[in-house]
C-alpha cells in the first residue's frame, strides 16, 4: 500500500499543543496525528460499520522516539 503525504493548515497554538502531547507520549507530531486519525476511524466504524479497505491498525506508524 502506498503512503501518501497530506499538508494541513493548523493554528500555531494547536500545533504547539499537539507537539506537547506527542513529546509526552514519545511520538513525532506526524505519528501522533496518525494515532488520532486511527482512533477516529475505529470509533466511526464501531458506530457505523466497517469502511471498505484492509489497512492494518499498525500500518504507517513509526516506532516511538528514543
Amino acid at each position: 500500500m502506498a503512503t501518501k503525504s497530506v499538508s494541513i493548515r493548523i493554528e500555531e497554538e494547536m500545533l504547539n499543543k499537539i507537539s506537547h502531547i506527542a513529546d509526552y507520549e514519545g511520538r513525532s507530531v506526524n505519528s501522533q496525528v496518525l494515532v488520532l486519525i486511527r482512533e477516529k476511524i475505529k470509533s466511526f466504524e464501531d458506530t457505523n460499520g466497517t469502511i471498505d479497505g484492509n489497512i492494518s491498525p499498525a500500518s504507517n506508524v513509526k516506532p516511538t522516539r528514543k
